[in-house]
């Protein structure tokens, strides 16, 4: 194994494939990267036994193929310092891999390719083409709202249903549930409804390019995504995801519309204070007073903050996690969101409020989100 390739192009590759290496693992050959050399083209390989990521780099001058693998943080932290447009990679005898760049040389010693675990073979049961952008899009609405918890597995994904061109994404972690369809233009001629892991989810949008449509492939519990120089492949959650859908209030007593960002601001402020009870305020309607956001006392102060905006209704208040109305502002786009619930125990349902002037709306798209009320 010889070659000489782009540094960038290298600092590139292994920044990807580090998203499926294990940090610290009882199996050493799971802290590597697996380098296969073709006739001009490399492939890095990384395989946590959960998550596997190839990334292809093209126009490689190959004197001699090859594979073998390497530490990932060692090899990337080098890498990481090379300065110089090119660099070298070399196997020498004694299983070591002689890096050269300029007038630097270092040798790293490594483990043979026949050490790597095999990448799955997803057996193709259903295929699908999404827009990367779509999927990384649908995975940002929901992600935040999974459970980290494996007190019930099913809830550490997000669930995905896909039937011809209408695509669903949900999550919930029992206090909160997100809920995310769109409509795209190519229409898939089979049907999907799987659980996606939270992990998976997480490195598919940090690794996933926007531009391009992605061939989504699945089969016995496993699921592999197919873009221009990615392959993702991953296990599926096995199980049924709850049936959500009734947990969607279908009425309300109270409903507020106020300016994102001005929300978003006010409860940066009072988390300041809300965070030594574990974000816990009291939220106010009211038609004459607008919208009050109020922290108990605590030992380091209280605190109180008054916002305008339109609301109807009766009259009501609920208690609530600040940071958690938080994280779901962060995911909305509009301006404006609405605040609805029907009384102080009943699940709270946040929306975005679409602009009719507004040229960036994407009248295929539709989000909601609902939070349990904590008791006041």
């Amino acid at each position: 194994m010889k070659f000489s390739i782009e540094t960038e192009k290298l600092k590139k590759g292994l920044d990807i494939v580090n998203h499926a290496t294990a940090n610290i693992s009882t199996t050493p050959i799971l802290e590597n990267i697996l380098i296969k050399v073709n006739e001009n083209s490399v492939i890095l390989t990384s395989n946590n036994l959960e998550l596997a990521i190839e990334y292809f780099i093209e126009d490689v001058r190959v004197e001699k193929t090859g594979s073998f693998c390497l530490p990932s943080k060692l090899l990337t932290s080098y890498v990481s310092l090379v300065q110089d447009d090119e660099i070298k990679l070399e196997l020498l005898s004694d299983l070591s891999v002689k890096i050269s760049n300029g007038g630097s040389t270092i040798k790293i010693k490594g483990i043979e390719a026949s050490e790597f675990p095999l990448i799955p073979n997803v057996k193709e049961e259903v295929s699908l083409m999404i827009p990367g952008k779509v999927i990384k899009k649908s995975i940002d609405k929901t992600l935040f709202s999974s459970s980290e918890a494996n007190i019930r597995p099913t809830l550490a994904g997000i669930y995905v249903n896909i039937e011809k061109n209408n695509i669903v994404f949900a999550s919930t972690d029992t206090y909160r549930l997100s809920e995310y369809r769109t409509v795209i233009e190519t229409e898939n001629k089979n049907s999907f409804s799987q659980i996606i892991p939270s992990k998976t989810c997480n490195q598919i949008r940090s690794v996933l390019g926007e531009e391009g449509q992605v061939k989504i492939v699945s089969g016995d519990s496993q699921i592999a995504f197919f873009a221009e120089n990615i392959n993702i492949y991953s296990r599926l959650l096995n199980g049924k995801f709850p049936e959500y859908l009734p947990f969607f209030p279908s009425s309300y007593t109270i409903k507020a519309e106020i300016n994102r960002t001005d929300l978003i601001q006010a409860l940066r402020k009072i988390n300041l204070i809300s965070k030594e009870k574990d974000y816990y305020i009291k939220m106010s309607l009211s038609t004459s007073r607008g919208i009050e956001l109020e922290t108990t006392e605590t030992q380091i102060g209280e605190g109180d903050v008054t916002l305008v905006g339109v609301v109807e209704g009766e009259d009501n208040a609920v208690g609530i996690n600040s940071n958690f109305l938080l994280e779901v502002l962060s995911v909305i786009e509009t301006t404006h969101i609405s605040i609805s619930f029907e009384n102080p125990r009943s699940a709270i349902t946040i929306s975005p409020i679409e602009d009719p002037e507004d040229n960036k709306n994407n009248k295929n798209e539709f989000f909601r989100h609902i939070l349990m009320p904590l008791r006041i």
